[in-house]
């Protein structure tokens, strides 16, 4: 790794070019930790401060994570999505180019309750009703990072032997002519119980996103009352809000 101390490029510059192509590498991508600042310093013929400047930048765009003690580190990549436009699981993986692998799926039929009772209007009028309830344990070819349990309207005729491996709104809409347009969301974190823990592969003292999500049709009636469990280091939840405009009228008296 050479710098070009002639060129009117500033060596910081130069240098934050080098880390970047250097942590594009496939070893550094895979938790290999980058050389120290010693050694890259040496290496690129710039004082520790230049090198600082450049990496701080690249720690700053979360690209790099460095630990005292330890070292520094390629980031992991989070898989992102948003609020701006409402997709399924499936659809906002297949947008991030990333192959989910099913972990777990249990399906089985059960009396809804409390809450979820009262989302899908199925208190005493209703008692015997049941609905179908999924979970599923999903992620990327290397490890699990969501645990999704969700209820189903008991309107929906459900036998229980759907493939349910299939994208879950493309089989309501396939198979029970079931359009679902709206999504109410509530996001929060949290530690996970010891049964999510397990299932996430992590300890109980690691952080995780909590989504609540309540899905309804293009006629306002419930669907799905979802909750997933996503592991922290692996998932960020990005928010897109506009400002609305106001007139402001303003008069001389």
């Amino acid at each position: 790794m050479e710098l070009d101390h002639k060129s009117a490029i500033p060596l910081h510059q130069q240098a934050e070019d080098m880390l970047r192509e250097l942590i594009d590498r496939e070893e550094y991508r895979n938790g290999k930790l980058l050389p120290t600042e010693v050694e890259l310093a040496r290496q690129l013929g710039i004082s520790r401060n230049t090198l600082r400047q450049a990496i701080n930048k690249l720690v700053f765009e979360n690209l790099l994570v460095r630990k005292k003690g330890y070292g520094t580190k390629v980031a992991k990549k989070n898989m992102v999505v948003g609020v701006k436009n409402w997709l399924s699981f499936s659809q906002e993986m297949k947008l991030l180019g990333i192959d989910i692998k099913n972990y777990e799926l249990h399906v089985c039929m059960q009396k809804p309750c409390g809450e979820i009772a009262e989302f899908f209007h199925a208190e005493a009028d209703r008692q015997n009703a049941k609905c179908l309830k999924m979970e599923r344990v999903r992620g990327n070819t290397d490890y699990p990072f969501v645990y999704f349990i969700s209820y189903f309207n008991p309107d929906i005729p459900f036998t229980g032997g759907e493939n349910f491996n299939k994208p879950l709104y493309e089989l309501l809409e396939q198979e029970f002519n079931i359009i679902v347009k709206k999504s109410k969301e509530e996001i929060s974190a949290g530690l996970p119980a010891p049964a999510v823990a397990d299932k996430l592969n992590i300890k109980c003292e690691e952080p995780i996103l909590i989504r609540k999500r309540c899905v309804y049709d293009i006629n306002g009636e419930p669907v799905e009352y979802n909750i997933g469990y996503y592991r922290a280091d692996s998932f960020t939840y990005a928010i897109e809000a506009e400002r609305q405009g106001r007139e402001i009228a303003i008069s001389n008296t």
